[in-house]
């Protein structure tokens, strides 16, 4: 949706410096380089995380998770989710996958703090966080293509 919101936006501003400059000609140059440039701009703003949204996505939803175990709270696992989500925001743009990047991951989790659960058990939460993330950018990329 970033994608084609940018390029609408910046079409328009496009076609309009364009008129100005260079006639209906400049116009219509205009559109296509702000159409392009916009869209990459939006691109951007979609693909940028909000840990705010994703925390309370997380709290809202995790207990819903094949992979939490009864007697653990939402505080249990939100590092683990934390670093999946931020993770792909790091990692992706290197262009690893959750498997190349786990390890990464797996020692700032471990550095960073004393956690109820281990990797082991933190490790699913992770990469679901992930795998949310890398799908929202998906949806994002394709959504007016």
């Amino acid at each position: 949706m970033g994608t084609g919101v940018g390029a609408a936006g910046a079409g328009t501003v496009g076609t309009a410096v364009g008129v100005i400059v260079g006639g209906p000609i400049g116009g219509a140059v205009g559109a296509v380089i702000g159409s392009v440039a916009g869209g990459l701009l939006g691109k951007g703003v979609a693909e940028t995380l909000d840990p705010t949204v994703e925390d309370e996505y997380w709290r809202h939803n995790y207990a819903t998770r094949p992979y939490v175990e009864a007697g653990h709270s939402y505080e249990d696992y939100s590092p683990a989710y934390r670093i999946g989500y931020e993770g792909y925001s790091t990692y992706s743009k290197q262009g690893l996958s959750y498997q190349d990047a786990e390890p990464h991951m797996r020692q700032s989790y471990e550095q960073h703090g004393t956690h109820r659960l281990g990797w082991d058990k933190a490790r699913h939460a992770s990469q679901d966080a992930w795998h949310r993330r890398e799908q929202n950018v998906s949806n994002n990329d394709t959504s007016f293509k």
